[in-house]
């Protein structure tokens, strides 16, 4: 493993452009929304709510790294939207669990959709070579999306 604290100007350079063209690409990619009444927060929540399964508000405030008061009030906004229910915890009665409804799955999936129909949108302005540097590193780019 590379050891880029002390990397050379390269390095520095590849991490500098890595990391300004991922959160300009990001931004852009938030604007591709289905749902404009949903904050990007609450977008990520039902993101992870989709990935992990049910969850209860403490651990998405851990996995989306919130407050869990602030978690608190995004579970109550997107519940009062019909996107999340609030269900008992099956072993402790003071807990509730999350869970994304029926409509969230389908919205998420329009969202989905959409973002794609935009990336191949820009993707075809790549040539042959870029697009298949672009397939290798997108394993790549996941792998550094979940390391802690």
């Amino acid at each position: 493993m590379p050891d880029l604290s002390h990397g050379t100007d390269a390095d520095v350079a590849a991490v500098n452009a890595l990391r300004s063209a991922v959160m300009r690409l990001g931004r852009r990619l938030k604007h591709q929304r289905v749902d404009e009444s949903l904050s990007p927060t609450e977008m990520s929540v039902l993101g992870t709510l989709a990935r992990c399964g049910s969850a209860t508000p403490g651990e998405l405030a851990r996995k989306e790294h919130v407050q869990p008061p602030s978690m608190t009030r995004i579970v109550a906004l997107l519940e009062a939207k019909g996107l999340v229910r609030l269900e008992p915890h099956p072993d402790d009665r003071r807990q509730k669990v999350v869970s994304q409804t029926e409509q969230a799955e389908a919205m998420l999936e329009e969202s989905r959709r959409k973002r794609n129909a935009w990336l191949t949108g820009l993707a075809e302005g790549l040539d042959d070579d870029e697009w298949a540097t672009l397939r290798a590193a997108a394993p790549v780019l996941e792998k550094l999306a979940h390391l802690q």
